[in-house]
């Protein structure tokens, strides 16, 4: 960390006119926070949310993570709507948590990494001792996979062989080595037990548009590919049949969109379940009696929640809910409740328990707001645009209350392969109420959601017929008579920042500022630079920065390339230790533009890596692109 800090300073010495350091913020050019935007924000940024994690099979509560001080933490919850009890207490954020199916080993298992490194390292927390076991070696990458149903072992995912390929291990809690499955190429990734425990689902993930699914018998580590054909697919989850017949699977094998299906393993015959759904559908579970199967479909951005009986794939009628985003699905141990979480533009996720025999939905949290009243929040509406090649591109406005016109931040997810949804944001929120700000959320094509050849629109070569949607809902923006044509910013991180620094190459004239949250700046070094292990995954959407013809194209589009036609402002915003986008994507692309005389306004996280998890980071970041705003959109 301190060789990094040496080079900092020297560039603001050629460079900035200020640096400052906040905590263990950085930043470059970056004004004080006057205390009025300090005190106005502050209702927003103490709002809080809660996520399920597990059920505990020896008392009637439940685990959820929420934060009540700088990072999200475990807490438990013994009855609806009760106290929380705060249980693990770290400096760093805790990635959930999930109880050991065998109730007479009273803990769980969780993981956190440190910094925003993301080599994450599994836990043991013993609930009868209060302490935490270490479970995996510390220095490589982990993820955690499912509890075998007796609860004796548990599936993950590491590199600790050679520090690129994720493979699959099974492990105890006792310290006993773990069992490597098998040694191959790749990113794979524990899915699903056999009722028996006797075999394991597990996943090799290519792109999102290319996966494979295998069954291993976990003591001979024999492996057979599930329903293998000559065409690529793209799996989501898989889960055996409770009775053990068959497979529940997500896939878009033969269809534009990823649909639920059943397959016989002794016949080999497949059922498509959700063919009159026309939209994605994204995570499944079923209960432990197999009697039930709950799903999400995302419909246009929207998510919606289904349930079934497997016996005759019959739904159940269920209350309707509103818009917004459901996740975190997981039937009650006794089979007759369903849990998920739900996060609404109104309302932060919170947990909530449908009875399935009356279905009466039961409230579990309620989420703190900062004492705002929520029901004055602006929920968006859904848009759609037709681009330069006739392709309807779909975004979501949220317009502030008063006839305008108002400015408007054009908002893009990163991924690529992401979606916006709408979603509880007290960012955006703040922006359209406190500030007038108008917030266009856009899916430009390449998004997930919007089936499989949407997806593939923007790979390679056709990167940038990405950026040219933004143009089009500029476009749109002109047509409005409530919004500011004249006022019009992008926003985004990750590969989000990437079209925020593009848009500023391509339309700079007709935007007013940008702010880039971790984004890339050039294909060629962000290939060459990202972490090992996710290397290919990437080159799979970007192309392959070792093939010439690609190389010359990956850098003639890449924005630091194009920095001199860039003449507006840019808050430039990076974590130190990012694994995904490297730090020097933003320090070369803060460099070049003050090479040209242009004006950045750059912060940097020591402890973040992509993206700001810790309170104050986050907390200061949002106050200073706020400020932002105020002195180069706003005025």
């Amino acid at each position: 960390m301190k060789f990094r800090i040496l080079p900092l300073i020297i560039v603001s010495i050629l460079f900035a006119q200020t640096e400052t350091k906040v905590g263990n913020l950085i930043m470059q050019d970056v004004p004080d926070i006057p205390d009025e935007i300090k005190e106005r924000t502050r209702q927003y940024q103490n709002v809080r949310s809660a996520s399920f994690s597990s059920w505990d099979p020896a008392g009637s509560g439940m685990l959820i993570s929420t934060r009540f001080a700088e990072t999200n933490q475990l807490h438990y919850i013994e009855e609806p709507l009760g106290a929380r009890q705060q249980i693990t207490f770290y400096n760093e954020p805790v990635g959930g948590g999930s109880f050991c199916p065998d109730p007479t080993k009273r803990g769980f298992i969780f993981s956190k990494d440190i910094g925003g490194s993301e080599y994450y390292q599994i836990f043991w927390f013993d609930l009868n001792t209060g302490q935490h076991t270490m479970l995996t070696d510390g220095e490589s990458r982990n993820g955690r996979g499912p509890w075998s149903n007796d609860g004796s072992k548990f599936a993950y995912t590491s590199n600790m062989t050679n520090g690129k390929d994720m493979n699959v291990f099974v492990s105890t809690i006792d310290g006993a080595e773990p069992v490597q499955l098998f040694d191959k190429d790749g990113y794979w990734v524990p899915l699903n037990w056999s009722a028996d425990d006797k075999k394991l689902l597990v996943e090799k993930y290519i792109s999102i548009t290319e996966s494979y699914i295998w069954i291993i018998d976990v003591e001979t580590k024999e492996m057979t590919q599930f329903n293998p054909k000559d065409e690529p697919i793209s799996y989501g989850s898989a889960k055996f049949s409770k009775d053990g017949k068959g497979i529940y699977y997500t896939s878009d094998e033969n269809t534009e969109f990823s649909h639920l299906r059943y397959q016989d393993l002794s016949t080999g015959e497949a059922k498509l379940l959700t063919e009159h759904i026309p939209w994605n559908v994204g995570g499944f579970t079923l209960s432990d009696n197999g009697q039930y199967l709950t799903y999400v479909s995302n419909e246009d951005g929207i998510s919606k929640l289904h349930l079934i009986l497997t016996k005759n794939n019959k739904e159940l009628k269920i209350p309707v809910l509103p818009m917004g985003r459901i996740g975190g699905l997981r039937f009650h141990p006794d089979n007759k409740r369903l849990t998920f979480t739900m996060n609404t533009p109104q309302t932060p996720g919170d947990i909530y328990v449908l009875n399935i025999r009356d279905k009466k939905l039961t409230r579990w949290t309620k989420s703190e707001v900062g004492g705002l009243d929520t029901d004055q929040f602006v929920i968006p509406e859904l848009i759609h645009v037709t681009s330069f090649d006739g392709l309807e591109v779909p975004g979501f406005i949220f317009k502030p209350k008063g006839e305008g016109p108002h400015p408007v931040v054009v908002y893009i997810h990163g991924g690529p392969e992401s979606q916006y949804n709408p979603y509880f944001s007290s960012t955006f929120q703040y922006w359209v109420n406190e500030l007038g700000l108008a917030v266009l959320a856009t899916n430009v094509r390449g998004s997930n959601g919007y089936g499989k050849s949407y997806l593939k629109l923007d790979n390679g070569f056709k990167r940038e017929d990405s950026v040219k949607d933004i143009e089009y809902f500029l476009n749109w923006v002109d047509d409005q008579p409530d919004l500011d044509s004249d006022r019009m910013a992008v926003y985004g991180g990750s590969y989000g920042g990437y079209m925020v620094l593009a848009c500023m190459t391509h339309y700079n004239n007709r935007l007013r500022a940008a702010v880039d949250v971790v984004g890339i700046s050039n294909f060629v070094s962000f290939l060459k630079n990202t972490k090992e292990y996710r290397r290919d995954l990437r080159r799979a959407e970007y192309g392959d920065e070792r093939d010439p013809e690609m190389n010359a194209h990956l850098e003639k589009i890449s924005p630091n390339n194009n920095a001199r036609k860039i003449t507006k402002p840019i808050f430039i915003i990076q974590g130190f230790n990012d694994p995904r986008v490297p730090v020097t994507e933003a320090e070369q692309m803060r460099d070049v533009i003050r090479k040209n005389g242009g004006d950045v306004w750059y912060m940097v996280a020591m402890d973040e890596g992509h993206g700001f998890r810790k309170q104050f980071n986050r907390t200061y970041y949002q106050n200073a692109v706020s400020l932002f705003w105020e002195e180069f959109l706003l005025k």
